[in-house]
């Protein structure tokens, strides 16, 4: 009778000791009650496992960082004692230039900067130095593009040149130096050989050089007329906003110089241009503008350059040839010369008025 309470006693033992055993019911336990059970019990340990080896690596990694921190102090300490600089070490961070490492600025200023590049102030699961160290990259990237001036807007560049050209005014005996010269271009411009459209059946290679001194000349003139104006009218807006458009249309028009040095300009292209040209010189404004929408934007059905419309023959079907197809959405470079033609047609017409008023462009 003993040794049954005994036995008794050590299965109520082992019943209160295993959690499985003592968190089944008093009647059964089915076998895949018990495996989750068990399961649950080894993913406890090995997640109290993980965060106490978690624990240990924040804890090595706190101490290493005071090592060096302790280590670098001392060197720094030593490398004063031995210069014998009497300035503490922020004078002379501040002397030298700052490097990445010390990038340690408040949280206010932070955020501040941050909205003015239009940036979020803290990204999901962002501390203030990862925040920090994103900042400073923004600016390091800003620093390099504008070294390269890359992504940067045309016009906003030629702005800036005028305003820095501004400041360095040029004393009287230039101005009306470039005052004489331009009278001598202008009366020059009056006995200017016109442009023959003949060349364009006969010899088109001729035109390639007759197209690039005419547009050279025209562009120097509208140049020379932007310094010619009186201060006050340099100094607007207004005017600002004029010598940055020359600015920018004589930057625009390099790649159809270049086009026209190597001679490569398509032939339908040459065509249309010759006929600008040509028209400017006469003073007829409104046939040069018909030119330069032709060329810009073709007079096509299909405008955009489609020429397969159907899978039979039409009777119109000739009528969409590659001379009356939009060059102007050729490409970003084509479309920014040919715009900057339209701007020289209209410095153009101010500048050397038509003798009828019907010629006038609109």
């Amino acid at each position: 009778m003993n040794a049954l309470k005994a036995e008794i006693a050590v299965k109520r033992k082992a019943l209160q000791e295993d959690p499985v055993l003592a968190a089944r019911p008093t009647k059964y336990l089915r076998r895949g009650e018990l495996e989750r059970l068990r399961e649950e019990r080894e993913r406890k340990e090995k997640e109290e496992k993980e965060a106490k080896e978690r624990e240990e690596r924040e804890g090595q990694a706190r101490e290493q960082e005071e090592r060096r921190r302790a280590s670098a102090a001392a060197k720094a300490s030593s490398s004063r004692a031995s210069t014998g600089s009497p300035f503490p070490d922020s004078a002379r961070a501040s002397a030298s230039p700052v490097p990445e490492s010390s990038f340690n600025i408040s949280n206010e200023e932070t955020i501040r900067r941050l909205r003015a590049k239009g940036q979020p102030i803290r990204l999901f699961g962002e501390s203030d130095k990862e925040r920090r160290l994103r900042l400073r990259a923004l600016e390091l990237i800003e620093e390099k593009g504008h070294e390269r001036h890359g992504g940067q807007n045309d016009f906003k560049k030629a702005l800036e040149d005028v305003e820095n050209v501004e400041r360095l005014m040029r004393d009287k005996k230039v101005q009306e130096e470039a005052k004489d010269k331009g009278k001598k271009k202008e009366g020059a411009g009056e006995t200017v050989e016109v442009l023959d459209l003949e060349l364009i059946k006969t010899d088109p290679d001729r035109l390639y050089p007759l197209i690039y001194y005419a547009l050279k000349r025209a562009l120097k003139e509208w140049e020379e007329w932007m310094d010619e104006r009186p201060d006050s009218i340099k100094q607007a807006t207004q005017g600002k906003l004029a010598a940055a458009t020359q600015r920018q249309s004589a930057e625009y028009l390099k790649p159809l110089f270049k086009l026209l040095r190597s001679r490569s300009l398509p032939s339908d292209m040459l065509a249309r241009v010759a006929e600008i040209v040509h028209y400017m010189q006469k003073r007829q404004y409104q046939k040069a503008n018909d030119s330069y929408l032709r060329l810009s934007i073709g007079n096509a059905p299909w405008p955009i350059g489609v020429t397969m419309v159907g899978i039979h023959e039409r009777s119109a079907r000739e009528k969409i040839s590659a001379d009356q197809v939009a060059h102007v959405l050729n490409d970003e470079v084509s479309r920014k010369y040919i715009q900057s033609l339209k701007r020289l047609l209209t410095f153009s017409q101010t500048k050397y008025p038509p003798y009828d008023v019907t010629q006038l462009m609109g």
